[in-house]
């Protein structure tokens, strides 16, 4: 594939960002509900997403997992991670992200929020930096200003990661694989 470059505009737009919000099915994960025999649900993660989310935080940029799905292995995966901010069962996402903002005194403006379906429009039009993955709903490809090149769970995240500490350190950066 070849490598496509990030307009400076986007750059610009994305080294402001003090927060990342990140939405786990289909976002982390590839949107797959695994079931065993006894009932139990298993959601399966990308390791290289996770080491994305651990550096952007020792990069300085905050880290804020939100979530519709109430299970225990969202709250087992932020807690694996180190992360401080994961809310799951969550229904009103705008209301959790506006109240941690507030919280952490961070402007909506100063985030950046990685939806994939419809339940993430609210937040993804609030936010200063909309993205979206790959195989993202046609209303999330809408909203966003940038759509990753991976599908959600296959590393987009660590793609977005990537991109932000880059745009952050003032970097030019041009994608690809």
């Amino acid at each position: 594939m070849t490598a496509r470059h990030i307009p400076a505009g986007l750059l610009k737009r994305l080294g402001k960002v003090r927060l990342l919000s990140v939405d786990v099915d289909g976002v982390l994960t590839d949107g797959g509900l695994y079931y065993t025999e006894d009932g139990r649900l298993l959601r399966k993660f990308n390791v290289k997403d996770g080491m994305g989310l651990k550096r952007l935080r020792e990069s300085g940029i905050e880290v804020a997992v939100i979530s519709a799905g109430a299970a225990p292995t969202i709250l087992k995966r932020g807690q694996d991670l180190g992360l401080e901010h994961v809310f799951s069962g969550v229904e009103d996402k705008l209301a959790t992200l506006s109240a941690l903002c507030k919280e952490l005194g961070i402007d909506l403006a100063e985030v950046a929020h990685v939806g994939d379906d419809v339940n993430d429009l609210a937040v993804m039009r609030a936010v200063g930096c909309p993205l979206t993955v790959a195989d993202a709903v046609p209303e999330a490809h809408e909203a966003a200003v940038m759509t990753t090149d991976r599908k959600g769970g296959e590393g987009a995240v660590r793609e977005i990661c990537d991109l932000l500490m880059k745009a952050r350190a003032g970097l030019s950066y041009t994608k690809g694989h």
